[in-house]
């Protein structure tokens, strides 16, 4: 039986001129026929703290901090899969690869997204809408992605209001780009939810590993 898998997928800090030092590029992994138990679980994590609002990294603060650690533990214990591609902006030199910011992005997401990827297997790739441009990114990115394997069945665009697991993948993937584009962290609640992902993944979120739950790849540019 030909399994299905749904990739969600969210950017942090990846303007050009952005004055952060760290690009990053994340998505999250679920089976599609997951999606509904995630989805229910998910709604009993918010409901149990009375949870109101949307899942983003940005609203994590003191009065939601056991809400978020909730989430923490409840990826940690489930099937998903987070992965994060990471570059230092400062290595990026796209004129001695004749190339422009938006190429390099493009190769970024294919970093990305052709991680482990099975040709027996089939993928419905779901990508955060940022701009006027994202169905312009869409086409391209599913023109890319298709001319290795051929496996892509659906890449769109949606909203984050549409996706809980959309929303978590924000919310890990502002983690690990807070972790490095925040020299000082001034928002403890942010730093404690850190530290649980670090203790929780053994690993403290700064290099390359080999995990197959939270997979951390810092592209080297030479």
């Amino acid at each position: 039986m030909n399994k299905t898998f749904n990739i969600y997928c969210d950017e942090s800090c990846h303007i050009e001129n952005d004055h952060k030092p760290y690009m990053f590029l994340g998505s999250m992994t679920s089976a599609y026929n997951q999606i509904k138990f995630h989805n229910e679980n998910i709604k009993e994590i918010k409901t149990k703290h009375n949870f109101r609002g949307e899942i983003k990294w940005t609203s994590v603060s003191k009065s939601k901090l056991h809400f978020y650690l909730d989430l923490v533990e409840y990826f940690f214990n489930t099937d998903l899969k987070f992965r994060c591609v990471g570059v230092k902006k400062d290595q990026i030199n796209n004129e001695a690869f004749n190339q422009s910011y938006d190429d390099f992005y493009y190769k970024m997401y294919y970093h990305l997204l052709n991680h482990n990827i099975n040709s027996l297997y089939s993928y419905n790739v779901y990508l955060d809408i940022k701009d006027s441009l994202s169905a312009f990114k869409v086409r391209k990115l599913k023109n890319i992605l298709n001319t290795k394997y051929g496996v892509f069945n659906n890449v769109q665009n949606i909203r984050s209001h549409e996706s809980l697991i959309l929303q978590l993948t924000d919310f890990i993937m502002g983690a690990i780009s807070y972790h490095h584009n925040n020299e000082e962290k001034l928002n403890p609640s942010k730093v404690k939810v850190i530290e649980k992902i670090q203790n929780r993944s053994n690993d403290n979120l700064m290099a390359t590993n080999y995990s197959d739950k939270l997979n951390l790849f810092f592209i080297e540019l030479k």
